[in-house]
């Protein structure tokens, strides 16, 4: 299986002057088996960014979700505007009411779009909890088992319970998983399952023991010093070949995981093209 991958939505934008930058991450792929979107990112940078790299979004085969924070599905309806009536993969639990309660007050961070509006404009949502394959090689992981006693998730990203804010466990989290001759492409969205419960599973599941390429968001960023550091120790195990680094990986993880990878490590931010053959 060829991939190419084109990142249309990210945090930080170098060296193309009329792209845009935002709090998110999407990304064009191009595979053997047809284009797809991975993500929509926040909704303020994707269409003009499908337009600065020359990506049709109208050309595309499905968009795949990685779980339902705004930041990955605030451009859906922009997607949907740009590709017309088209198949949507996410989990079933995609429209679920979510906050952070980070700051002073709790901030609504769930879809912005209400399903009937998202489906007025051609979205046929496919909604699934397990792993399954879209299209041949190519899998979601759906709902990832959580084995590791480090990767514990965010205590202020919650939902409402009987009237209570409880932490969201997240079980909506899946990343995207393609088989090439050289090994594993996992694309990661946001990893709230936990990388390393997010790679462990991606061999579990395709029976490929190798990983060539990882990008996206890894979330050591809102990590302790201490669980990341056991995060990146159990990394070296899987002899990964390429990693790409987004969204909440944060600067001090991103310094940390370019020290210990050298020069497998990059920043995969807009604009940038990872391939695979």
């Amino acid at each position: 299986m060829k991939v190419k991958a084109t990142v249309l939505c990210e945090n930080s934008v170098f060296s193309n002057i009329g792209a845009l930058a935002e709090h998110g991450w999407a990304v064009f792929l191009e595979t053997d088996q047809g284009n797809l979107l991975f993500d929509t990112g926040q909704g303020l940078a994707l269409v003009n960014n499908a337009r600065y790299f020359k990506k049709e979004l109208s050309s595309i085969q499905g968009i795949l979700l990685s779980h339902h924070h705004i930041d990955h599905t605030g451009g859906l309806m922009a997607a949907m505007g740009a590709s017309g009536p088209m198949p949507v993969y996410a989990h079933e639990a995609l429209f679920k009411e979510s906050y952070l309660v980070r700051g002073p007050k709790p901030k609504y961070i769930g879809v912005p779009f209400a399903r009937i509006a998202l489906e007025s404009k051609g979205a046929d949502f496919h909604f699934n909890k397990g792993f399954q394959e879209i299209l041949p090689g190519i899998f979601l992981t759906g709902e990832v088992p959580r084995k590791t006693d480090f990767e514990t998730g965010d205590t202020d990203q919650v939902i409402l319970e009987d009237g209570k804010f409880v932490q969201d466990p997240l079980e909506d989290d899946q990343s995207l998983i393609i088989k090439t001759a050289k090994g594993l492409f996992v694309l990661l969205g946001c990893s709230h399952a936990g990388i390393i419960n997010i790679l462990n599973y991606a061999i579990e599941k395709t029976g490929e023991p190798r990983i060539h390429t990882v990008i996206g968001g890894t979330h050591l960023g809102p990590l302790s010093p201490e669980k990341r550091e056991k995060s990146i120790e159990a990394l070296k195990a899987f002899h990964i070949e390429r990693i790409g680094v987004s969204h909440c990986t944060g600067i001090p993880a991103a310094l940390r995981l370019s020290q210990v990878f050298g020069d497998r490590f990059f920043f995969c931010n807009v604009g940038t093209v990872v391939e695979a053959e």
